[in-house]
């Protein structure tokens, strides 16, 4: 390819960014695309967000927290993630707060008028962040937040085109044609910019098209002669399946039922679903995510998610009718599995004597003889270890290795030792029969441990299982390879190239 890296010596940064219409119009992964295909290209490359808002989040090898989004992005760039990529986060915890977490750490719980007025204050951490990785990386690749469009949000902004205009990044900018009214998307948002900023933008991307492009070819001739900008991809809804940044995931909404049907109890700020993704990798097995009662049916595992406000989620859970479904699911002594504020309901209580989530405490499920205490002070590290006297229908685990990470604002007590042994090590879980509690999240991605509970469920059912051990790690890099891809097939990579200075 013409535009491959040459050998001379290494030349200044070059940016790209890649905004959106809209919140979840494709952003994260055409940047993990982009990434991917830069670093098949022989370059440098690492992706960059500056203020991501996702509950999805991720511990560093320095114990620091970072959005997943870009977790995701760096792993297509075949790099380490750093906090440096994500320099802020914010995690939604209700009653309209954030926890502001910068350079990895939490800086505060704010409410949206808070961080709005305040956010000037973490300009430096931006810049800062951004020059830590010009000075390592030949390409770095922006994504932005939301829409630029919102012109609510524009003053000050540190994420858009504040954001391209600080590192004079070229724009390409995303549709999703999937929600209709794609022509008018592109269109309203262009209008609604400043000069300056419209002339940023040198590409319009046209997201999960479906069909005879063809039919699409009109409307493409008639944008580009009204905005004077080229369309330079019309990317097809893609069957990818890698880590999404949000609860907006399509994910969330799936409700086909496999041979091995699982439940993930949709929590009100139900965090970190990417845990379950691994489960995407068995054509037999389904994830549903349960909001109502009336669509919990009988599936063969249930789990209780993560969560960012373990007190207000399990409140939504009695409201809906959700805690006696589980409940009355635990007594037919089938398997439940809770991670970090799903441990944390299993339990009899939660206390918070602190303020961490409004003060007060909340019964919970009593299904494990454990009593939470939440914490001002934030755990975050990457764990690993065996699985310890795993008890009923997982007790294969016994002895299994795995690895992930811990990021809780609490710590979990047993408070009676009868029937209860240790799940994972430490005091990170502990099981009785067959309900399962941990604080480790990325628990099932090991090698081993998904097969093992995959091939439980199988023997439960009295079902022969004839799946194949797994290479979670070697899936994901084909995932990447195939984004990479359709990135090539259905993107002018000569004019991405181009307009970021890269190409003739």
């Amino acid at each position: 390819m013409e535009n491959m890296k040459n050998t001379s010596d290494k030349k200044k940064t070059a940016y790209i960014m890649v905004q959106g219409t809209m919140s979840n119009a494709g952003k994260s992964l055409i940047a993990a695309g982009l990434c991917r295909v830069f670093k098949q290209d022989g370059y440098r490359v690492c992706p960059f967000k500056s203020q991501n808002m996702a509950l999805n989040s991720y511990v560093t090898k320095d114990n620091l927290e970072m959005g997943r989004a870009q977790v995701m992005q760096a792993e297509a760039a075949g790099i380490s993630p750093s906090v440096y990529m994500n320099p802020i986060l914010l995690k939604p915890t209700g009653d309209m707060k954030s926890q502001v977490i910068v350079n990895g750490r939490v800086y505060s719980d704010m409410n949206a008028k808070e961080y709005f007025a305040d956010k000037q204050r973490f300009i430096p951490d931006i810049k800062h962040a951004i020059e830590v990785l010009s000075d390592e990386y030949e390409i770095i690749v922006i994504e932005g937040a939301g829409s630029p469009a919102e012109i609510n949000l524009k003053q000050n902004d540190i994420v858009n085109m504040g954001m391209a205009e600080l590192v004079d990044a070229p724009v390409i900018l995303a549709a999703d044609i999937d929600r209709g009214g794609v022509f008018a998307q592109l269109y309203g948002t262009v209008m609604l910019l400043e000069d300056d900023e419209k002339a940023r933008i040198k590409g319009l991307v046209i997201n999960k098209f479906r069909g005879d492009k063809t039919i699409l070819d009109p409307g493409i001739e008639q944008i580009e002669d009204m905005l004077g900008i080229p369309v330079c991809g019309v990317l097809p809804y893609m069957d990818i399946s890698l880590d999404d940044e949000d609860s907006l995931s399509e994910r969330l909404n799936r409700a086909d039922r496999g041979l091995i049907d699982i439940a993930v109890i949709r929590l009100d700020h139900i965090s970190n679903f990417t845990d379950f993704n691994v489960f995407d990798e068995y054509k037999d097995v389904s994830v549903r995510y349960v909001r109502n009662p009336s669509k919990f049916g009988d599936p063969d595992m249930v789990i209780i998610p993560g969560s960012k406000n373990t007190i207000g989620d399990l409140a939504g859970l009695r409201k809906r009718g959700l805690d006696r479904k589980i409940i009355e699911y635990a007594l037919k002594d089938k398997p439940i599995i809770g991670i970090c504020g799903g441990y944390q309901m299993l339990g009899h209580e939660v206390i918070d004597s602190d303020d961490v989530e409004g003060g007060g405490k909340a019964k919970g499920l009593s299904l494990l003889p454990t009593d939470t205490y939440l914490t001002a002070q934030k755990k975050r590290e990457l764990t690993d270890g065996v699985f310890a006297d795993v008890t009923g229908l997982f007790s294969e685990l016994a002895g299994v290795r795995y690895s992930g990470y811990e990021i809780h604002m609490g710590r979990s007590t047993v408070i009676s030792e009868e029937d209860v042994s240790a799940f994972t090590g430490g005091s990170s879980g502990c099981c009785k029969g067959n309900v399962y509690g941990t604080y480790v999240h990325g628990i099932f991605d090991e090698d081993g441990v998904v097969d093992t509970v995959i091939r439980a469920l199988y023997k439960s059912k009295g079902l022969k299982c004839d799946i194949e051990k797994t290479d979670h790690r070697a899936f994901k890099e084909n995932q990447y390879d195939k984004l990479a891809d359709m990135i090539r097939q259905y993107m002018d990579m000569d004019h991405i190239y181009r307009i970021m200075g890269l190409g003739s």
